[in-house]
């Protein structure tokens, strides 16, 4: 069974940074108490906060910060000597949001650029000694993310959601096939790709304007 981090704690900044940290740690000992080996690492924990960072609270965007980047970071480089033995893989959760600024919502857009770039470059290090890497970037995903963050249950266009099950399934499927990047469903794909050319000042103003409205 691949070790997958996961976050269920809804304690207090201070104790979820303590926790990203021993993550990995509380995670290879009991594999090891078991005697297992995990050929697969799948990165799926993380949370977001809507609001400008000046009126968010500090420590809670520090400790988005610790799991969404740091706990990742950690629990992907922990078992890679494994993952090498078995021609295994990682499998990261990222978003659309790592393809994009994000003012209304800056800490969590970061985490998520953060979490692809260093995926991306994991690939290309990785490939050559066996190991799969695929980061995963979805749209909106209805789960308890959005009341988590302060997303209004009807924030995001019915097209750009898909189900968790159907996120899960495109995942798995891209990082068996050894793909790099998955971006789940037409919409989103072209959503990215649009990003890129779009003026950097306008796609700000844009986004901006939108969080605003899925409050």
């Amino acid at each position: 069974m691949p070790p997958t981090a996961t976050n269920s704690s809804s304690s207090p900044g201070a104790s979820r940074r303590s926790l990203c940290v021993e993550a990995a740690r509380d995670i290879a000992e009991a594999l090891e108490q078991r005697g297992l080996e995990p050929d697969v690492v799948v990165n799926n924990a993380g949370f977001g906060l809507v609001g400008t960072a000046d009126t968010l609270d500090r420590a809670e965007q520090l400790a988005m910060i610790d799991l969404d980047v740091r706990a990742l970071t950690d629990l992907s480089l922990a078992f890679i000597d494994s993952l090498k033995h078995h021609k295994g893989g990682i499998l990261n959760v990222a978003s659309t949001a790592a393809f994009m600024p994000g003012p209304g919502m800056a800490v969590y857009y970061a985490s998520k650029a953060y979490v692809l770039s260093f995926s991306e470059a994991l690939h290309r290090e990785l490939k050559p000694k066996g190991v799969r890497v695929t980061v995963l970037c979805p749209g909106p995903v209805p789960t308890e993310f959005q009341a988590r963050a302060g997303l209004a249950a009807d924030a995001f266009p019915r097209i750009l959601k898909r189900s968790a099950e159907q996120v899960a399934r495109d995942g798995y499927r891209g990082l068996k096939q050894g793909r790099r990047v998955v971006v789940p469903g037409f919409a989103n794909s072209v959503a990215t790709t649009l990003t890129r050319f779009a003026p950097h000042g306008l796609l700000l103003d844009l986004i901006a304007r939108q969080q605003k409205g899925r409050r």
